[in-house]
C-alpha cells in the first residue's frame, strides 16, 4: 500500500509541474522579441550571440560592401548567431562582400535568430 501511495504523490507531482511549465507565456520563448535586442533605432545589427547577444556590431548606412572593415567578430572569423532590422527598409545580406551570395533578408523592425553557419559579410536595401 505504501507503493502505491509514493507512485501515485509522484505521478501528481509530476502532473504539477508540467502545468507550470506550461504555463509560461510563448511570448516569453521567442527569439525576435524586440527587448532582447539591443539596436538603435534606425540601424541595422549583428550579433556573435544567440538572441542579441554576444558582441554587436551596427551600421546606420543603408549599405556596407564589407562588414569587417569595421566589426570586430567578423574580422576574427566568428559566425553572425543573431540580427536585428532597426531601419525603414528590408535589408538582404550576404557571404561575401560586395553584395555576392545572397543568404537571406530581415524586414523592417524585425530580427532573430540566424542558422548561425555564416558570416554576413556586406549588406543593402531590397
Amino acid at each position: 500500500m505504501r507503493r502505491l501511495h509514493a507512485v501515485r504523490s509522484f505521478a501528481v507531482a509530476s502532473v504539477a509541474l508540467v502545468a507550470a511549465l506550461g504555463a509560461v507565456p510563448a511570448a516569453d520563448a521567442s527569439p525576435t522579441r524586440a527587448a532582447a535586442y539591443t539596436c538603435s533605432p534606425g540601424y541595422f545589427c549583428i550579433y556573435s550571440g544567440w538572441n542579441g547577444g554576444g558582441t554587436r556590431c551596427q551600421w546606420s548606412q543603408s549599405k556596407k560592401a564589407n562588414t569587417a572593415d569595421d566589426c570586430s567578430f567578423i574580422r576574427k572569423g566568428k559566425k553572425v548567431l543573431s540580427v536585428w532590422n532597426g531601419t525603414g527598409h528590408r535589408v538582404q545580406y550576404y557571404t561575401q562582400t560586395n553584395y555576392h551570395n545572397r543568404v537571406g533578408s530581415t524586414p523592417a523592425g524585425k530580427g532573430g535568430n540566424l542558422q548561425g553557419n555564416y558570416q554576413i559579410r556586406s549588406f543593402k536595401p531590397q
